[in-house]
Parts: C-alpha cells; sequence; structure tokens
C-alpha cells in the first residue's frame, strides 16, 4: 500500500447509488472515512490484475497447455538463477 509521502491525490466523481454502496459497506464493518482510499487502492489494484490477466490468457490461448507449462517452467527457473545468483554475490558498496 502506498505510504504517506508516496502518494497521489485523485479526483473521481461516481454514481449517489455507488457513493452510499461503499460507504454503507465501510460503515458496516467499522471502518472510518479515512479508509475509503484504502479501499478503492485496493480495488483498482484487484481490477488491473484482472484484467492484466484476462489479457495474457487470451495472447497465450493458442498454445497446448503442455507448452505453455514448459514456457512458465523456463521463465521460472531463469529468475530462479537470476536470485541465487544476486544473492550469492551481493553488489559491494562504494567507497
Amino acid at each position: 500500500m502506498a505510504t504517506p509521502d508516496n502518494t497521489t491525490r485523485w479526483t473521481v466523481k461516481v454514481s449517489k447509488d455507488t457513493d452510499i454502496a461503499v460507504r454503507s459497506l465501510l460503515a458496516q464493518r467499522g471502518l472510518k472515512k479515512g479508509d475509503l482510499s484504502k479501499f478503492i487502492e485496493e480495488a483498482v489494484r484487484w481490477r488491473v490484475f484482472e484484467q492484466t490477466l484476462s489479457e495474457t490468457r487470451a495472447a497465450f490461448s493458442d498454445l497446448e497447455p503442455e507448452a505453455l507449462q514448459d514456457l512458465i517452467d523456463e521463465a521460472t527457473d531463469a529468475v530462479r538463477h537470476e536470485r541465487r545468483e544476486t544473492l550469492a554475490n551481493p553488489p559491494k558498496p562504494e567507497a
């Protein structure tokens, strides 16, 4: 989540029905007015994730499951190898 020094102020407009629904939901859960920003940020993150996942699935829809798994395994192995190398050989601090 964002920290106080790492935020951007948005001005958004929503329907009155949406405003009432969200504020009622937050109130039912005992959340305060300031929690609206946290709720919105989480909702936006989930929506971005869902759209990215949908686009990714569409991009690989023509691959056979085995071929897709091979690509995933190859990428995972490469990242793990790179991470191990970084941990084994950390950069030296500049003097």
